[in-house]
């Protein structure tokens, strides 16, 4: 996975605002929908973000990776997002 921290508006309190580059190059459309679902799920429960807006993408292996590994990618990277 990868993130672009967009912008970080002075005393923005939000949400942190997400959206999910995925190219073809990571699989079909079904497949594409299916990673940008469970990230958004992730993202929703479980993962925390400043507020900000972020892009993010994945690379194409992240088509054969299981919830539980994405789960640990996103982890790590939100870790490494400066708050």
């Amino acid at each position: 996975l990868w993130c672009t921290y967009v912008l970080d508006p002075p005393g923005m309190v939000a949400p942190p605002r997400v959206a999910f580059a995925l190219g073809r190059a990571v699989g079909p459309a079904v497949t594409r929908n299916l990673i940008r679902r469970r990230l958004r799920a992730l993202l929703n429960e479980q993962v925390t973000l400043p507020p900000g807006i972020y892009l993010m993408g994945a690379q194409p292996t992240a088509a054969n990776s299981t919830f539980a590994e994405l789960q640990g990618d996103l982890t790590a990277l939100a870790h490494k997002i400066p708050s």
